[in-house]
């Protein structure tokens, strides 16, 4: 059964969002080894927040791309222990930024298989939310196979978390293709959809999906993908966006490795709200 998880953290106590903010998506071709891909985030990040960014998002598997599925089982990690979780940790703690691995694979009770979670910390260094992918992607065309069920765990809980920058709603990759999720979130101001998209479905969907999930919830969207050609093979989409409220793409970067930074404007998306209140017309609610 799904569950609604909202998070919290002391550092929202007695804040508001202010009239702007900048937020930046981190794009990577992420590798087989850890270590060189957490060198890569760091350069990323720290050219992220030298424009500004207050709120950095990693895309999925940013910590490993392996030569095959089951490499992530090699460098699983338990909660809160692990060189990823403890890199996570330092860098926001360092930069004073909330920092997002957009996924991180962490052990599950099935010694064959990992959470593929999205994990985020606040300026402190504290982590204060988790979110366990719930959809897990499976794919058949041509040449490209896929099936994440065979080494990954499905979470159950839909995750919230609020913060600074408003209430965040957390999601993975192929989440993307079910609104439903959204739905029930409720009202978030932004939601993070961290990926890994292929080139092929990327280039039929991505941006259709992305901006129709900021469209649905009134929401800005901030989504960084893996983008370019990996040494196992295996080309992914790129392509990192942020999408405002609108379903305007604000900046994007179609390829290679980078970061997309941009404003959140909450005056912006609170007037958009107001004179446009689709959010409190719905009459069909989750069961």
């Amino acid at each position: 059964m799904l569950k609604n998880t909202v998070k919290d953290h002391p550092s929202n106590i007695g804040k508001d969002s202010g009239r702007g903010f900048c937020v930046a998506a981190i794009q990577m071709a992420s590798g087989p080894s850890v270590s060189a891909n957490l060198e890569e985030a760091t350069r990323l990040i720290e050219d992220a927040v030298c424009r500004g960014a207050k709120l950095v998002v990693l895309p999925e598997y940013f910590c490993i791309m392996g030569m095959k599925d089951t490499d992530k089982l090699a460098v699983r990690e338990q909660p809160g222990e692990g060189q990823i979780q403890k890199f996570l940790s330092d860098t926001a703690k360092r930069l004073g930024i909330w920092l997002v691995g957009g996924s991180v694979p962490l052990a599950s009770p099935d010694p064959d298989k990992v959470y593929n979670s999205c994990l985020v910390y606040a300026d402190d260094g504290q982590q204060v939310a988790r979110y366990d992918k719930i959809h897990l992607f499976g794919l058949q065309l041509g040449h490209e196979r896929y099936a994440e069920e065979k080494t990954i765990k499905a979470g159950d809980k839909v995750v919230t978390v609020n913060s600074p920058f408003g209430r965040i709603g957390l999601s993975i990759c192929y989440d993307l293709r079910f609104p439903e999720l959204f739905r029930l979130m409720d009202k978030v101001d932004i939601i993070l959809a961290p990926a890994a998209f292929t080139a092929i479905t990327g280039k039929a969907h991505w941006e259709v999906l992305v901006r129709a999930r900021a469209v649905e919830n009134m929401a800005y969207v901030i989504a960084p993908g893996q983008g370019g050609y990996h040494v196992n093979g295996r080309e992914t989409n790129g392509d990192s966006m942020i999408v405002d409220p609108w379903g305007v793409v604000i900046e994007r970067l179609p390829r290679g490795s980078g970061a997309v930074v941009a404003t959140i404007d909450p005056d912006y998306q609170s007037s958009l709200r107001a004179n446009l209140p689709a959010l409190d017309h719905r009459t069909l609610q989750p069961c």
